[in-house]
């Protein structure tokens, strides 16, 4: 049994560590413009510096929490916080965007060490009555980590220079290890007999890499044998997945579990759901820095309604869904979250954030915390008891994934249709030389990353009305497919999520997959159950 003092200094290093996961997971989509500025790359450089870190990370959650299981939770959990400081250094000094990717991509793999060892850690430490509760705060401050990245992003910027958002995490890890050192029981290292399904982790590597890559290269390649042929192995790769894990003793996701229906509804707007809040996240920041001319604290500044929202309504939202059960939440948030994301078509080159960007982000927040907690608990209450960890495990890893491919998604669709308006209102052959080089320079950096220097004035002022012009409209498509993806989710959980008959409190899950599904929640005691639970 773990001393109170135990219990404290594991919550607080769990915090903390997973703290720097979430938060490098968002702050870097404050930074982009910098890092284009500093390094280059444009726009498919900058999807690369988000996807790295995100591809590693879903890829191999689910083998980190295996390897927790058979070295010990703490052991692992160790190693990952080591390796995340060891990695954010390699960012942080990274001289070109290729090493940057590269070394975003390590984070990664340490992330999915780390990540799933807190939440066990927090799970062996905690009693079955305390674990509810310390779960909650855990989740709670972990999406507070991950809304506020923006804004922590945008005031280490414009202070000195992109590379502090790496460098920050520095003596947040080296507290996180003192803490580990100090006062996370021994206990937690104990081993447990397990196999990890290697090759489903390969296969689902590959499925992820294939599309994404292609995806992000498409802009740049066009759609020739490269970008084809990337896609194609990964939709390959994403049927010999399931075949492997249909066979495996020991799979990475068990594919019985989706025969519950709330945990294939669930997962299902998970991830369409999470796709269309990674979407709006990574465009309506570069949008803000480099059409609208928003410094980097002020775009950070500019997601901040979201935080606060979340922060004080998340748990509320979950206590009333605990009442009358979680459909009516999960149904009509995304549907409400999905208009504040429509709100953003007011948007326009100017974006002046009182008319046109705060009322969209308001309401999207107060969707998103409609949401959040009943979907999280949704799931986890669909499989049994014994298989609640499993069930967190295959959830965070869709939200992470869904992550990844709005990114790529909608990095090729903004950047279609800024080619496309751009076609139209410059014909090429009309244009002098000069003019048809910035034009070209313009397609590779979408939305407003072009230079006109060098055009003369008269047709400079026509390329920067153009590039505007087609900026604005990629953005607005962006945006569209964006508000669909996240009004699906809501169309999904209507259609399909049953109230469920066993209660997992939804007001324990106020983050949810955010930054992670509360992982033995599933295991609440009746004790713990509210008074009025939700029937079928």
């Amino acid at each position: 049994m773990a001393t109170a003092r135990e219990k404290r200094i594991t919550l607080v290093a769990a915090i903390l560590g997973s703290g720097i996961v979430f938060l490098d997971s968002t702050v870097v989509n404050i930074a982009l413009p910098a890092l284009r500025n500093d390094l280059g790359g444009g726009l498919a450089g900058q999807q690369w510096v988000v996807e790295a870190y995100l591809l590693t990370l879903s890829a191999l959650l689910l083998i980190g929490g295996s390897l927790g299981d058979i070295f010990g939770q703490r052991r692992v959990f160790f190693i990952g916080v080591v390796g995340f400081g060891i990695a954010s250094v390699m960012c942080a000094v990274a001289p070109s965007i290729v090493l940057l990717c590269v070394f975003r991509a390590i984070q990664g793999v340490f992330a999915a060490l780390l990540t799933p060892s807190t939440l066990a850690i927090i799970t062996h430490v905690f009693p079955e009555d305390e674990r509810g509760r310390a779960i909650g705060t855990w989740t709670a401050f972990g999406a507070i980590a991950g809304v506020l990245g923006p804004l922590l992003g945008g005031v280490l910027i414009e202070a000195l220079s992109w590379r502090l958002i790496f460098a920050v995490n520095i003596p947040v890890v080296l507290a996180t290890l003192w803490l580990i050192a100090r006062g996370v029981p021994a206990s937690a290292d104990m081993p447990q007999p397990a196999r990890i399904d290697w090759l489903g982790a390969a296969l689902g590597a590959i499925a992820l890499a294939g599309p994404v890559f292609g995806l992000t290269e498409q802009p740049v390649r066009g759609w020739d044998s490269v970008v084809v042929g990337s896609i194609a192995i990964g939709v390959v790769a994403g049927v010999l997945f399931i075949l492997q894990e249909r066979r495996s003793p020991a799979p990475m996701m068990p594919l019985e579990l989706f025969s519950h229906r709330n945990f294939s509804i669930g997962n299902l707007a998970t991830l369409t759901t999470y796709m269309g809040l990674g979407a709006m996240t990574f465009l309506l920041p570069l949008f803000l820095q480099q059409v609208a001319h928003y410094t980097p604290v002020q775009a950070g500044l500019a997601l901040l309604p979201i935080t606060v929202a979340m922060f004080l309504l998340s748990r509320r939202f979950g206590g009333i869904a605990d009442r009358i059960g979680p459909r009516v939440l999960m149904g009509f948030g995304p549907l409400v979250a999905a208009g504040g994301v429509l709100l953003l078509l007011m948007v326009d080159a100017s974006a002046d954030y009182v008319s046109q960007v705060l009322p969209g982000l308001v309401v999207f927040g107060l969707g998103l915390s409609m949401t959040v907690a009943p979907l999280t608990s949704t799931v986890l209450g669909a499989v049994d008891r014994h298989r609640a960890g499993v069930a967190s495990g295959v959830n965070n890893a869709l939200a992470r994934v869904a992550g990844l491919l709005a990114v790529a998604v909608i990095g090729a669709v903004a950047s279609a249709s800024f080619i496309s308006r751009l076609d139209a209102r410059l014909p090429r052959r009309e244009l002098p030389p000069a003019a048809r080089t910035a034009v070209a320079e313009a397609k590779k950096r979408p939305l407003g990353g072009a230079s006109v220097r060098g055009v003369p004035p008269g047709e400079r002022r026509v390329l920067v009305r153009a590039f505007t012009n087609a900026s604005e409209q990629a953005f607005r498509v962006g945006i569209l497919v964006s508000a669909f993806l996240v009004g699906l989710g809501g169309a999904i959980s209507l259609a399909g999520i049953r109230n469920p008959r066993r209660v997992v409190p939804c007001e324990e899950c106020p983050g949810g997959a955010l930054v992670g599904a509360s992982q033995d929640l599933a295991r609440v005691s009746p004790s713990e159950a509210p008074p009025e639970p939700a029937r079928a």
